[in-house]
């Protein structure tokens, strides 16, 4: 066993979970997986990475990848996501994966992938245009998680389906090379679905509906007041609906509990306005997130901080892969 390797005694189990590199994070992306991978780094081995090969599936340009990496990982750094506890890494500097990738989808049916609800989505959206890449994500997907030996992989209840389809091919692996990989778990995560500012979907930098983790004061009382509130409450003398307006929801995320009674109170007895809604929103967020911007702020300071976590993190992840690769050769056959 390596020294990275009984680095990693004595926790629960090994998780791996990834992200696109898309530049800085915004707050989706922190209640949707960032903040639960913080958490588990003191109970789990934590492998965290970079999935900047799966990001070509979707992306016709790749000019922003280097960058969008680096500020992606500052975002995770200033969030609490430590070198010490969690392998941070990044995908394609493991090229072990992308073999493992091949010698799986050798033993994984087509019927399999076809059957998966991303599949089926993407066929939608791009009939015969959908490349082979999307059509494969869960092979790779696979190979991500296995080649490093994890058994847990946390997801919300709509990734259930992706994890049970890698533990199919673990299966007819194992069954046609002998038991070389674990069959992953998932790790559900009362994670909450984040609405944009639009007020409908969820939130995304795509859509432009997001709000930056790094942001400024400045900018993010510019993007709350975009945001859309109860769509029946026309005028300020109206009562409101705190159950159904998207800025009330963030409330519950950033507010303290007096403030949200004070906020829901005054709402439904049509003492305070959108406006002066939106601003104590803004008011909470900046003062939630300050710790975390002031953390990012120091880190930008420190010289090659990025680079050198990385370094760190690619170096152990390849490791591993490395030794599984062999094993995985010499299971199969292949001349040495």
């Amino acid at each position: 066993m390596s020294n990275d390797e009984n680095d990693l005694k004595g926790m629960k189990g090994r998780i791996l979970s990834g992200a696109r590199p898309t530049g800085r994070q915004h707050i989706g992306n922190y209640f949707g997986a960032l903040k639960n991978w913080v958490s588990l780094q003191d109970s789990y081995q934590c492998f965290y990475f970079v999935a900047d090969i799966h990001a070509m599936t979707t992306l016709n340009d790749t000019k922003d990848l280097e960058l969008n990496t680096r500020e992606m990982v500052l975002d995770w750094l200033a969030a609490g996501l430590d070198p010490e506890k969690s392998v941070l890494f990044v995908q394609s500097q493991v090229p072990e994966v992308t073999e493992l990738h091949t010698y799986l989808s050798m033993v994984t049916p087509m019927g399999w992938l076809q059957r998966v609800p991303s599949f089926k989505e993407q066929l939608r959206a791009n009939g015969d245009g959908m490349n082979y890449g999307l059509v494969g994500y869960p092979v790779l997907q696979t190979a991500d998680i296995i080649i490093y030996k994890a058994d847990t992989v946390p997801v919300g209840r709509d990734q259930v389906p992706h994890v049970e389809l890698s533990r199919e091919i673990v299966r007819r692996f194992n069954g046609e090379f002998g038991e070389i990989f674990p069959e992953p778990e998932a790790l559900l995560s009362k994670s909450p679905s984040i609405i944009g500012t639009d007020g409908q979907n969820k939130m995304s930098k795509s859509l432009d509906n997001h709000i930056e983790l790094a942001a400024t004061p400045e900018e993010t009382r510019a993007r709350v007041k975009t945001m859309m509130t109860d769509p029946q409450r026309a005028r300020r003398t109206d009562p409101g609906r705190p159950w159904v307006c998207n800025v009330y929801a963030l409330h519950q995320l950033f507010s303290s509990e007096a403030t949200q009674l004070e906020v829901h109170e005054a709402c439904t007895n049509a003492t305070i306005g959108c406006v002066e809604d939106k601003d104590l929103l803004a008011k909470s967020i900046n003062e939630t997130l300050e710790p975390f911007r002031e953390k990012r702020r120091e880190l930008e300071n420190k010289p090659n901080v990025v680079d050198e976590a990385l370094r760190e993190g690619n170096e152990k992840a390849k490791a591993i892969a490395i030794a599984t690769m062999e094993e995985v050769r010499e299971a199969i056959g292949f001349i040495k």
